[in-house]
């Protein structure tokens, strides 16, 4: 991946980390976009550490606020002159009943609509790429997920769980539609669920889901390093180079 810049969001922890450490190994330039300043520099000088000559660069990024993500963009613009993968990777999972800096639903607010505006500021760079992709780390809990466009917002009533289900179908959905619209283009869109990863985001896990999760993961053990291939196959396979729109998923064995 020499010459190839790469943007990864939440990249200061899980698999957005072990992301940023296997590109940064492959030779890329990594553009981390965090929103704890403190702990993605942390994890820029752990990369470093890893891979001597690591070319990683940490951009403030908070997918809560549409000003933040404004920002990170514009500042992606004046630093590089093109993407070559943009992996929308940060999220967040069954949170209490938070509001954004612009008034969404936190989950729907972080997990699509701040991810949906920074692809498309970014567009123009990726396009300014000889290839680019754009990967959407979504999950299988969209099969369970319905858009609610009478209170998409959940200003009516708020379910942690069913606003989460709703993002990540608006993950897969944008993707589906992101990829028609770049028909023609050298820019191609895949979204994915990572398997049921052992990492910080499920802190907000409550009751009956909470145990379960704890059986599942003490039988599966899937850590970082192993939620991270789905994102490694939809980044680097040459045989999905000029497909688009697809969902994939991992299985474990």
């Amino acid at each position: 991946m020499s010459g190839q810049v790469v943007v990864i969001t939440g990249a200061n922890t899980g698999i957005g980390k072990v992301n940023a450490t296997l590109f940064a190994r492959l030779g890329a330039k990594v553009v981390m976009g965090c929103r704890d300043m403190a702990k993605a520099h942390i994890a820029a000088e752990d990369i470093r550490r890893l891979v001597t000559d690591a070319d990683v660069e940490v951009l403030k990024l908070d997918l809560s606020s549409l000003g933040s993500v404004r920002q990170f963009a514009k500042e992606c613009g004046e630093r590089v002159q093109h993407i070559d993968l943009l992996v929308n990777n940060a999220g967040l999972m069954f949170c209490p009943n938070w509001r954004t800096e612009d008034g969404f639903e936190m989950q729907f607010g972080t997990n699509h609509l701040g991810h949906f505006l920074l692809t498309l500021l970014l567009m123009d760079e990726l396009k300014s790429a000889p290839k680019a992709r754009i990967i959407n780390v979504s999950s299988i809990a969209h099969m369970t997920g319905e858009i609610n466009f009478d209170d998409i917002n959940s200003n009516q009533s708020y379910n942690k769980y069913r606003a989460y289900y709703q993002s990540k179908l608006a993950n897969v959905l944008f993707t589906r539609e992101l990829a028609s619209r770049l028909t023609g283009t050298q820019v191609t869109a895949y979204s994915l669920h990572p398997g049921l990863v052992n990492t910080g985001l499920w802190k907000y896990m409550s009751g009956c889901l909470k145990l379960l999760d704890i059986i599942f993961k003490s039988i599966t053990n899937i850590g970082p390093e192993l939620g991270a291939q789905t994102t490694h196959y939809c980044a680097l396979e040459p045989s999905i180079a000029n497909e688009s729109g697809f969902y994939y998923k991992f299985v474990f064995i």
